[in-house]
């Protein structure tokens, strides 16, 4: 035992903190696939700060531990040689409680890019040369942030952030720059989404489309004429990626039936 215990202040369980051997720890099945690129970012991550947010885990079968919050920074910790890493350890039985209440309370595309660009500015304020890739360990996708500065610096509430997201997910990453710069760079993402968001609408209206998951489809079938259906890694930037998506909107056809796909 390396850490301690402490009791969860409203229910008065055990807490268990640990520094743990990473085999003994397990990913459940439960949880969601593993982001290759997202394990690469935090690597970087943790490269440049250490190991800073333990893995939330519960006790498993086995004597091995399960991980119920932090499955990519256990990948991270393996790909830049951690043998150990802190923990923290749940009680057994608390493990469906949990399960249940991610599934039911689930934050939305929206509360993401709140929470992200409340983080951002944060740190913008606390230390504007901070670069902004340093965020990773408190924000889990870049693209959270430029759907922020959409919602908070061009007050759009309901941008259909949801139509660009898988899109977003391939392009949008972390920048170099300083987050002074970066305030720049991201209005600037911004702004051009607005601008498709424009175009996206007319063909959506133009089609007398009513399901509004259909303008995903349309952002995805612009983008798969212009890269391909199955591509994993776009070599364009993300302005190029998105004037091309934006010029090949007015051309695309979707039906009703059309169903979101990658």
């Amino acid at each position: 035992m390396k850490g301690g215990v402490f009791k969860e202040p409203l229910k008065g369980y055990d807490i268990r903190l640990d520094i743990v051997n990473v085999d003994e720890i397990n990913i459940p099945e439960i949880q969601r696939s593993i982001s290759d690129r997202l394990v690469k970012q935090l690597a970087e991550s943790i490269h440049k700060i250490g190991f800073v947010e333990p893995i939330i885990t519960v006790e498993g079968e086995n004597g091995k531990l399960e991980v119920i919050n932090g499955q990519h920074r256990l990948e991270a910790a393996k790909l830049v040689g951690l043998k150990e890493v802190p923990v923290l350890i749940l009680p057994k039985d608390i493990k469906k409680h949990i399960i249940s209440l991610n599934i039911e309370k689930a934050p939305t595309l929206r509360d993401k890019a709140h929470q992200a660009y409340v983080i951002f500015m944060m740190s913008l304020n606390e230390n504007p040369d901070t670069i902004e890739s340093e965020l990773i360990s408190l924000i889990e996708f870049a693209h959270y942030i430029t759907i922020g500065f959409i919602i908070h610096r061009f007050n759009q509430e309901r941008f259909p952030g949801y139509a660009f997201e898988k899109v977003l997910n391939k392009v949008d990453d972390f920048t170099g720059y300083t987050l002074r710069d970066a305030e720049k760079e991201r209005e600037k993402r911004a702004e051009l989404l607005l601008e498709v968001r424009e175009i996206l609408e007319n063909r959506y209206k133009e089609l007398g489309l009513k399901n509004a998951l259909t303008k995903e489809q349309i952002v995805l079938k612009a983008f798969q004429q212009n890269y391909g259906k199955w591509v994993r890694n776009v070599e364009d930037d993300f302005y190029t990626v998105f004037e091309k998506i934006k010029n090949t909107i007015p051309s695309v056809f979707v039906e009703e039936s059309d169903m979101p796909s990658w």
